[in-house]
């Protein structure tokens, strides 16, 4: 066999796959808890152990790894105009797989100042006017934050007329020069930003994050899970040159911590009568909720969708939903044992409020607007309604009892008629948590992590919108 170890070290459970590249078969899968308070490297020993009861004492080719835990990529981006330039600064940097913080827009403030100093971001992405255009802001800001007394990579990726002075204020800080993001009016141009986040990544997070002492066991750290997951996404839709893929799709990630939806799909108006708003979309997009996830972030799921939906949809009682609530709360390893535990339901209610909520604020939406040709829609972000493959990972989904269920809150439902979220779509599960590690293998191997993920992720069938006729 040639094989190789792929290890996601998640925010909640520490993944390992081990992967034949011959047969180009996974020969074995296993997890244990993430232990950020300690040494990484205690959860990531025993989940090795348990994947050598699976496959053995295996050789492998190569080891690598993918991490948000300890709180993943956390940045904070600056821009000129919210809709603009703040904007493509976040699309960029969710895009990169990073957790963002903060966005703030226009001149920093001195709450800003005292925010930032307290909390200092892993990398902050400065950028504001397009080339050419405003350079005050951009300057302005970059001469605000050369008072502080902390210091950290920071990116600049704004108007090139105001590098110059940028790179000058910010010269004791760790500078990298990209191009503008918004180079010029609503035109998009973050993949350059999207690969220094990801070298930056490499350089500084890793050792920040205690993950330096995993190094004598991995060839390398390639990514941020959430960056691993979207390219093993966008392989999925597009295929390789020798591999079809099956087309535009969304997935949905709930994590311990956050939920993330991916979409890979041009979400263009399909309607006579749609016009545009914004910035287009980024074809591969990524968006996170820091405040949704199933144990990290639980109180943020019945705060958004109510403790009445929560008690309905589980079945539970008030008093039984509080309580287990409260374990959640103090015991964040605690799985439902079987799947009539209580647990199991309340994790069924906590999943399915996570992708209503999680889905609804990734998809465009519609206003509607009058002129004097009669009513139109104005349409900003993605048109979802035609994609027609829904991809779920994440614990939650993977072990639910009824996981068909939880994928129809992705759908689109008259109760929010303007969520332009799909109308029908086949479910596809990874049960076995491989699309993060595919994610990885596929900087080596893409054609082998394609046709892997094609043969292991599992169809339970096919949903569709209760509304739709």
């Amino acid at each position: 066999m040639r094989c190789a170890l792929l290890i996601d070290f998640g925010s909640t459970f520490t993944k390992v796959t081990a992967v034949d590249l011959a047969s180009e078969k996974i020969v074995g899968t296993a997890s244990a808890f993430t232990t950020t308070d300690s040494d990484i490297g205690t959860g990531l020993d025993i989940a090795l152990e348990r994947l050598r009861r699976v496959t053995g004492n295996v050789a492998f080719e190569f080891k690598s790894a993918c991490s948000s835990a300890a709180g993943g990529l956390r940045m904070m981006v600056s821009g000129l105009v919210p809709e603009l330039t703040a904007e493509a600064a976040r699309l960029a940097a969710l895009g990169a797989g990073a957790r963002i913080t903060r966005v703030f827009t226009h001149s920093l403030t001195r709450r800003d100042l005292q925010e930032i100093e307290t909390h200092p971001p892993d990398i902050f992405l400065m950028t504001g006017g397009t080339d050419g255009g405003n350079r005050t802001c951009m300057e302005g800001n970059a001469e605000k934050l050369r008072t502080l007394s902390v210091r950290f990579p920071i990116i600049l990726a704004g108007n090139r007329q105001a590098i110059d002075a940028c790179e000058d204020a910010l010269e004791d800080f760790p500078i990298t020069v990209c191009p503008n993001v918004m180079p010029s009016f609503g035109v998009l141009n973050i993949e350059p930003v999207q690969c220094e986040i990801r070298e930056l990544f490499l350089k500084h997070i890793v050792n920040a994050r205690g993950l330096s002492k995993t190094r004598e066991l991995l060839s390398d750290i390639l990514m941020p899970t959430p960056s691993a997951i979207l390219s093993a996404m966008k392989l999925l839709a597009d295929g390789t040159e020798t591999e079809s893929g099956i087309g535009e799709l969304m997935g949905i990630d709930v994590g311990g911590a956050t939920t993330d939806v991916y979409t890979i799909a041009k979400g263009e108006p399909v309607d006579m009568n749609v016009v545009c708003k914004g910035l287009d979309e980024p074809y591969a997009k990524r968006t996170v909720e820091g405040d949704i996830g199933m144990r990290y972030s639980a109180a943020g799921i019945v705060s958004e969708i109510g403790e009445q939906w929560i008690e309905e949809c589980s079945g539970l009682p008030p008093e039984a939903c509080t309580a287990l609530m409260c374990e959640l709360a103090d015991d964040k390893s605690k799985v439902p044992l079987t799947d009539d535990d209580v647990v199991a339901r309340l994790d069924h209610a906590l999943a399915s409020g996570a992708v209503d909520i999680a889905t609804r604020r990734h998809a465009g939406t519609f206003e509607e607007a009058f002129t004097t040709s009669g009513l139109i829609y104005v349409q900003t972000g993605k048109d979802l309604r035609s994609v027609r493959q829904l991809v779920f990972t994440g614990g939650s989904l993977i072990h639910a009892r009824d996981p068909l269920d939880i994928a129809r809150r992705a759908l689109y439902t008259s109760q929010h008629p303007m969520s332009l979220r799909p109308k029908r779509a086949s479910v596809l599960i990874d049960d076995r948590y491989i699309l993060s590690a595919m994610g990885v293998l596929a900087e080596r191997e893409k054609d082998i992590a394609l046709r892997i993920i094609k043969r292991e992720l599992v169809m339970p069938g096919d949903i569709s919108s209760e509304d739709e006729p």
